[in-house]
Order: structure tokens, then C-alpha cells, then sequence
């Protein structure tokens, strides 16, 4: 199994516990190191209780290119070392759509090795975005497609992909939030802060539309900070994004708002205590937007489209883009009571590891 950025990992600890649980089945943890900070690494191992990786590739940061280039090498030496001492890999799983994910996956097809992708099928539609490229190529070559909601189904079988290597699974990541969400709400998070639960919004911001422009980015801080006089934020600024208000020199509109608390990127708990009592979530991050959903938080999501359909079909989300006008409309809603209710789809039930599990070991059991 693959990990390499910190959405990876909420995805990999309940797959793992599972299978590691089961009779006969040995598991390998390969962790490529794309996320190398502590914050956005080490952290997440720790609190989700995942067990030390078994291989560590300390692949780090780079151009998308320089970053896939160095993982695929990485991960074909360590699966033609474990052929080589005669203990070959039955198949690889890897999780989501980072560059890890797409680059163990074509390594891995190279040499045989059959793939399964866990939350296939998920599709923005827009290959502008980075994530985009690496779900289709994934898609494309994995055996084995495991989908976390019926769009995704039906996204495979319209591409020509057997139905028979297509299984709709539920939300991996929701089986982590359900089983951490209490533990979550007892942290000490809101007192350190001087939040009171219900009462705040959070803010992560990262994508090249929200951020790579000055114009669009001054836009979207001044409505928050316009928004933070009658209710504070949470903005736990990504280090991207850092950079991009310190170059356009934005950093006056955040100082000059007290209510918007600049934090650093946080733990898992720390931040699920967070978005799991806040008012409503601001936000362009993917997983984000489905945990909004299974918490029954309002999630205005700065994207002008969405590879998970299903938080806005029927969740919480609502997709905004980068209008400033939206945004300032839509938290105007929130604030007044008039926000629409959403609902927690069927499958997002904290049991979508345990049918990954089912369904992979039945497949091992076939071939």
C-alpha cells in the first residue's frame, strides 16, 4: 500500500487496520515521503495510529515531473527487490489523486504488478488541475476501481471499463473521521484559541485559482475580513498560500482584521476539532469537502467545479469559484440561518474499509 501526501493518510489507516487484521494477508506500508514537513507527515502516522511505513522513499518536493519521476523510480526498485528476493508483490494499492498515487500506480503496471485505486472514478472534468491527470492515468491502467460514490461508477463504466472491476465501496475517509470525531472534539483546540463551538468559520485556501492571483486573492481576503467582524475565522494558512500574501503584499488586510487567526497547518485532530463544530468551512481542499458533508457543516467550496458531485447534489457544499461577490453572498446566508440542510450520502458509514478489504482479498481468492 502507497501514502505519500497528507490526504493519503485518513484514506490508508482504516484499509490498513483492516487488512492487517485479516488471516493469511501480509502487508507492505510504502510511504514516497511527498509530504516531508512533520505537520503534513509524521503528525498524521501518529494520531490515526498508524503503524511506522515498512519502506520510506524520502522522495520530497519537486516539479510534478521531478516529483513522479523520482516516486516511479523509487517504487520500481523496491518492487523488483522484493521480486528478486522472491516475495513479489500481489498488487499494489494506492489511494486519491497526488502524484504518488499516479506514479506507483505506472510503475507498478510496468512490471506486472496489478493496481487497485481505491476512490477511482472521480472526475472535475477540468485538466487544468494537476489531481485531474492523475485520476484519469491511475484509472487507465488499475485492474481494480473502488469507488466512493455513484458518480464515480458511473464516470468508469462511461470511460469503457469493465463492469466487472468497477465496485462502488463508500467513503474510506469518512470510516477515519467517524471513529476519530469524538476523540477530535475533546481536544483542547477551541479553549487554546478562544473559539466557542458554532460560533466560527474555518478557512484553507491553496489552488492556483484562489491564490496565483493578486486581484482575486485580495479579493477573497477582503470579504473575510469584512465577514470576521461578526464572526471569527480559523485560517490555517498553507505554506503556498503564505508566500502568495506576503508577495502580492496582502499581509495588511489579514493584520488588520484581529477576528481571522493565522494559524499553521495543524494535526489531524487538532484540525478535525475544528471543522467538526464550526459555523460553516470555507475551503478548495477535495477531502475537505466531503468531511464538511458527513459532519453537517456548511462548506462553501472556492472551485468552480468539483470531482465529488455528491456534496453539493446532495451535502452541505456549495460550489462558489473565485467570486469574491459569491462568496460574501453565500456566507451572508450561512450567518443569517438561510444556508440549505445536506445529508450524509448512503455508504459513507465508517464501513468502506472493511468492503475495500472484502472485495481486494475476494479478488486475490479469484486470481
Amino acid at each position: 500500500m502507497v501514502a505519500g501526501a497528507r490526504p493519503n493518510f485518513m484514506k490508508i489507516a482504516p484499509i490498513l487496520r483492516q487488512l492487517d487484521n485479516r488471516d493469511g494477508v501480509q502487508t507492505t506500508l510504502i510511504h514516497t515521503g511527498q509530504h516531508y514537513d512533520r505537520n503534513l507527515s509524521d503528525v498524521f502516522f501518529e494520531e490515526l495510529g498508524i503503524r511506522k511505513p515498512d519502506i520510506s522513499l524520502g522522495v520530497g518536493s519537486g516539479s510534478h515531473a521531478q516529483q513522479t519521476a523520482d516516486v516511479m523510480v523509487a517504487i520500481e526498485n523496491v518492487l523488483l527487490e522484493s521480486a528478486g528476493r522472491g516475495a513479489p508483490f500481489d498488487r499494489l494499492i494506492v489511494v486519491g489523486d497526488v502524484n504518488s498515487t499516479m506514479a506507483a500506480a505506472i510503475a507498478a503496471t510496468k512490471l506486472h504488478v496489478p493496481v487497485a485505486h481505491v476512490e477511482a472514478g472521480l472526475r472535475s472534468y477540468d485538466r487544468n488541475m494537476p489531481e485531474e491527470i492523475n485520476r484519469l492515468v491511475t484509472d487507465a491502467i488499475a485492474d481494480l476501481l473502488l469507488c466512493s460514490e455513484p458518480a464515480g461508477v458511473e464516470n468508469l463504466l462511461q470511460e469503457g471499463h469493465d463492469k466487472s472491476t468497477v465496485h462502488l465501496v463508500g467513503n474510506v475517509m469518512i470510516d477515519t473521521l467517524l471513529t476519530q470525531v469524538e476523540r477530535a472534539k475533546s481536544q483542547t483546540t477551541l479553549n487554546r484559541l478562544g473559539l466557542k463551538q458554532g460560533e466560527y468559520g474555518v478557512v484553507t485556501l491553496h489552488r492556483p485559482s484562489n491564490v496565483d492571483d493578486k486581484d482575486t486573492l485580495a479579493g477573497l481576503l477582503t470579504v473575510l475580513a469584512e465577514i470576521s467582524e461578526r464572526m471569527s475565522l480559523v485560517f490555517p494558512v498553507h505554506p503556498r498560500t503564505l508566500a502568495r500574501i506576503e508577495s502580492f503584499g496582502l499581509t495588511s488586510i489579514l493584520e488588520a482584521s484581529p477576528s481571522i487567526k493565522l494559524l499553521d497547518p495543524l494535526g489531524y485532530l487538532d484540525f478535525l476539532c475544528l471543522t467538526s463544530q464550526a459555523r460553516v468551512i470555507v475551503t478548495d481542499s477535495g477531502g475537505l469537502q466531503e468531511e464538511s458533508t458527513a459532519l453537517g457543516v456548511p462548506c462553501l467550496t472556492m472551485r468552480a467545479n468539483t470531482e465529488r458531485p455528491i456534496t453539493c447534489d446532495g451535502g452541505t457544499g456549495t460550489l462558489i469559484g473565485s467570486d469574491a461577490e459569491v462568496l460574501r453572498d453565500s456566507l451572508e446566508a450561512v450567518l443569517a440561518g438561510k444556508y440549505k440542510q445536506g445529508s450524509c450520502p448512503a455508504l459513507w458509514d465508517g464501513n468502506a474499509a472493511e468492503r475495500i478489504t472484502d472485495v481486494l482479498l475476494s479478488v486475490s481468492r479469484m486470481s
